[in-house]
């Protein structure tokens, strides 16, 4: 088996549309074969980021103990900080999208971050996007996600 080390692009997935029922409930629909999007699993997007930032420590009372205890924390982020981040994180996780149209226009979106942003608002496109990154990472993975998949 060869694996590219340097190229990491990402899976396959054509478009699945979902409903919320009364109770809350997704329900995933059968795929669009037709437009599909590339994602990646945002773990190593993550990892890199919390190292990147800066650990604060600080020593507090703790007061059933009555001792210093050492405390460790990552400082919170200002709101644009997180509204940045977040898009960041979007754009890294979508690598490629094939014939989603422009329901004004009709014109294909193009792959931007921009586009990405945009997109991911629409709460379908959300639940879609969400889902794929929880089959990506093994979590909740069923039978029949493997028909959804496709790599």
């Amino acid at each position: 088996m060869i694996f590219d080390l340097d190229e990491n692009q990402g899976e396959w997935f054509y478009f699945f549309s979902s409903h919320i029922d009364a109770n809350g409930q997704i329900t995933y629909d059968d795929p669009v074969k037709d437009a599909r999007v590339q994602i990646r699993s945002i773990t190593p997007f993550i990892e890199a980021r919390m190292l990147s930032k800066k650990k604060v420590t600080e020593h507090v009372l703790n007061p059933k103990t009555r001792q210093m205890e050492r405390l460790s924390y990552f400082p919170d982020l200002s709101p644009e900080e997180a509204i940045k981040e977040r898009d960041d994180v979007w754009d890294y996780a979508i690598t490629a999208l094939e014939n989603f149209k422009d329901g004004k226009t009709g014109q294909v979106i193009d792959c931007t971050r921009e586009n990405k942003i945009k997109l991911i608002k629409i709460p379908i496109f959300d639940r879609f996007i969400a889902r794929c990154l929880q089959i990506i990472d093994g979590s909740g993975m069923k039978a029949e996600d493997n028909i959804i998949k496709n790599s």
